[in-house]
């Protein structure tokens, strides 16, 4: 039947769940709580929680979402100097809102990024979710250049991201990530807003 498409994966994802799918939610959730808070432990727990994923996602034929892992570490790393260098003057990187120009090059990258992901995924992988896979890449992909930026809206980046991810891990067996993703949007709407306060009364 057509719902055992998507039933069996999710059953045999809950009975192989791993310590390492565990032990990279748990710094993936730290990560994110960290950058609600807008504190510089976002980049060391991401890099953990990051780097663990890259070999999940590799198992698990989620080309994109390895790709965007290994990403996150490079861009944890400039994150991570970004914030711990602010400008002269300043006692941190301020939060700011995109300016209309950031806002071109933001959907520049956006566009860019997922007609290139999904023609990889098409073309020269054994993916069976390239349009999902490409999708939560993209927005993730943006979402990190932002957020390493300071920029508010990341969160909007993240959000999307998760709402879309969490059927995609259900899908591929991996319940625990995909319960991870849907944490991950509650704290994004937190963020968010947080974010935003930040930003007013900077």
């Amino acid at each position: 039947m057509e719902h055992q498409i998507w039933i069996n994966p999710i059953l045999i994802g809950m009975e192989e769940m791993s310590w390492l799918e565990t032990i990279a939610v748990f710094f993936g959730l730290a990560s994110v709580f960290f950058s609600i808070k807008r504190n510089i432990l976002v980049f060391p727990t991401g890099i953990v929680s990051t780097l663990i994923y890259v070999w999940i996602c590799f198992q698990v034929r989620l080309y994109a979402d390895m790709g965007i892992n290994a990403y996150y570490f490079s861009m944890s790393i400039y994150g991570w100097y970004l914030w711990a260098n602010p400008k002269p003057g300043k006692k941190e990187l301020p939060v700011t809102w995109l300016s209309v120009r950031g806002w071109g090059v933001t959907m520049a990258l956006l566009i860019a990024s997922y007609l290139t992901l999904h023609a990889v995924l098409h073309f020269f992988t054994d993916s069976d979710v390239p349009v999902w896979d490409a999708l939560t890449t993209s927005f993730a992909f943006v979402g990190m250049w932002l957020m390493a930026k300071k920029k508010v809206e990341n969160w909007i980046a993240w959000i999307l991201t998760d709402l879309i991810s969490v059927p995609l891990y259900l899908y591929k067996g991996l319940p625990l990530t995909a319960f991870q993703f849907g944490v991950f949007t509650i704290m994004a709407c937190i963020g968010l807003y947080s974010w935003i306060k930040a930003e007013k009364g900077k």
